[in-house]
């Protein structure tokens, strides 16, 4: 039998939504251990006062499995 915690983070990128997803990614790997599933949840972007994009955002859930 196996455990199994989920987390959500918001990854963010300054040109797409899959850099945001990655860098949520990227930055949860360097402490967590034996990720297995990233579920994007939520796209979404800020966005200036002249209307342009600033920043585009990803919430994903991170599975990753418990050492046992």
């Amino acid at each position: 039998m196996s455990a199994y915690k989920i987390i959500e983070v918001v990854g963010t990128h300054p040109k797409n939504f899959a850099g945001a997803v990655e860098a949520a990614v990227a930055s949860v790997s360097k402490t967590v251990r034996n990720l297995r599933i990233a579920e994007v949840i939520k796209l979404d972007a800020t966005v200036d006062a002249k209307g342009k994009i600033k920043e585009y955002r990803a919430r994903v859930a991170l599975s990753f499995k418990y050492d046992a």
